[in-house]
């Protein structure tokens, strides 16, 4: 019996890409019409940068405000008088101020008061131009309350009180015109000498419109009587909302509901929640932008795979399998993206440290941030070249050499 031989097939080795050859690949489109690559990545750039900047700015501007909070205190709180079951405007009692004191955990308190007296330059200006400025009767310890700062001059003090002397938010003396103390003005009928300029007070911006008198010249001319308009008080931290529910039945034990308390730290984090709204709006156009910075590069891929019919028809010719020529136009798309992600992130962080020096905040933007970014714009150029990069897969390489 004779034995037959055994033919053996020989196996050809799975054709391979190394990872060299790949980024090879995918940037010859891109080295050969670098114009062309470079505004297609510029739409993923602009997209980009807008994202990281509207974060960017908007984590600045939040650490300036926990900056300042830190600085000036979240314990600071103030009672006004309001209103009357009937509608009627309500007043403090004279002594508002003293029952405060004598709230557990309260450190210190003070107060000013509103009189119905108008402010001007001097006796020749317009009585219809008052500015906005309030004259306000201040007690002696209510800049250590609020802390606020004295640009130039002194504060009233228990002998300046006395005498026709005033001192000048910061926004009243730009209103005023005055830039020095000894500059007089014309205040409820008389010339009174200014003896200080405030700084602006951040957690009472209503004390940057006045012009502060001492009581006792205050009750010399204008007839004050001693009731205070608005209670500023200090205590810890961890005491605030104990003494805050104290408040207004120690000012007004018969009609505490009469009595407004409010925290002024809570409408500066108020306003930066309101600018925070607005971060949401610039964060969905960077989107479309970036979306817009997408469909870009799809049209450059599509245009691409036209252009190179006869490249990919050699390619295929020569041995390259369908998913080489599917890795080659996906890994262009997936670079120019990645080009347009790099360089936006680098004008998005330009752009955020730019506005941080000239509004002064802390330049702060979250890694978070740029990695989510890039990989968002990694994302999309591997969606916006998928579909040109399956159209280049599936041409037949004799329909491609002959075109």
């Amino acid at each position: 019996m004779t034995t037959l031989p055994t033919v053996t097939r020989a196996v050809r080795p799975r054709s391979r890409l190394r990872g060299r050859d790949v980024i090879a690949l995918g940037t010859a489109g891109l080295r050969a019409r670098p114009t062309r690559a470079l505004l297609s990545a510029l739409g993923i750039a602009i997209g980009m940068a807008a994202m990281i900047a509207v974060v960017g700015v908007s984590a600045s501007s939040q650490a300036r405000l926990n900056d300042q909070l830190a600085e000036l205190g979240t314990n600071l709180l103030t009672s006004t008088a309001g209103t009357s079951l009937t509608g009627e405007q309500t007043v403090l009692p004279p002594d508002a101020v003293d029952k405060v004191r004598l709230v557990p955990e309260v450190e210190s308190a003070s107060s000013t008061a509103a009189l119905q007296v108008s402010v001007y330059r001097s006796i020749l200006s317009d009585p219809a131009a008052t500015g906005g400025i309030a004259t306000m009767v201040a007690d002696e310890n209510l800049l250590d309350v609020v802390y606020g700062a004295i640009r130039t001059g002194t504060w009233l003090n228990h002998a300046t009180s006395q005498y026709p002397a005033v001192v000048l938010g910061n926004t009243a003396a730009e209103r005023l015109g005055v830039v020095e103390p000894g500059t007089q003005i014309w205040l409820g009928g008389q010339y009174f000498t200014v003896i200080a300029i405030l700084d602006s007070i951040a957690l009472a911006p209503e004390l940057d419109t006045a012009a502060f008198i001492g009581s006792d010249i205050a009750n010399q001319k204008f007839g004050y009587e001693g009731n205070p308009t608005t209670v500023y008080e200090r205590s810890s931290d961890e005491a605030v909302d104990r003494v805050r529910s104290l408040l207004a039945p120690t000012i007004s034990p018969q009609s505490p509901n009469d009595i407004d308390v409010s925290r002024p730290s809570d409408a500066l984090a108020a306003k930066n929640a309101a600018n925070q709204a607005f971060t949401g709006l610039f964060l969905g156009l960077g989107s479309i932008a970036l979306l817009v910075g997408g469909i870009g590069v799809a049209n450059t891929m599509i245009v691409s795979v036209l252009e190179r019919r006869k490249e990919i028809g050699l390619r295929r010719a020569l041995g390259a399998t369908r998913p080489h020529i599917l890795v080659q136009f996906l890994t262009e798309a997936v670079l120019l993206s990645a080009l347009g992600g790099v360089f936006g992130s680098i004008l998005g962080m330009i752009a955020t440290a730019t506005l941080a020096a000239i509004n002064g905040w802390p330049f702060t933007l979250p890694f978070l941030a740029i990695v989510v970014g890039v990989g968002a714009a990694l994302v999309i150029g591997g969606l916006a070249g998928f579909l040109p990069a399956i159209r280049a897969a599936r041409t037949p390489p004799t329909a491609a050499l002959n075109s």
